[in-house]
């Protein structure tokens, strides 16, 4: 019997092309309004939040969510309620 998922083709036909939500440096925000915005967008903890934050910070971006197109938007729209800039791209 063949396995549903025996190919990266058959996972993304059953669930669609993966996403991921970039954020980038944002000398506008404090730190923790950054950290907050990225726990209120996915959910992760703050020392994950921290983390991505200072990615971000050092490196002029940070991958901050992967997953499916719509998820993605949402994430990237609930950092844009702050003015953090984001952009959504295929993983």
């Amino acid at each position: 019997m063949k396995e549903l998922f025996d190919t990266e083709t058959n996972i993304e036909n059953y669930l669609g092309k993966l996403h991921k939500v970039v954020l980038f440096d944002d000398n506008e925000h404090s730190q923790d309004e950054v950290v907050g915005q990225i726990m209120k967008a996915t959910n992760c903890s703050a020392s994950q939040a921290y983390e991505m934050m200072m990615t971000a910070h050092n490196s002029g971006s940070a991958i901050v969510f992967t997953g499916g197109k719509e998820k993605c938007e949402l994430v990237a729209s609930i950092l844009e309620q702050i003015g953090l800039a984001t952009n959504v791209e295929e993983a």
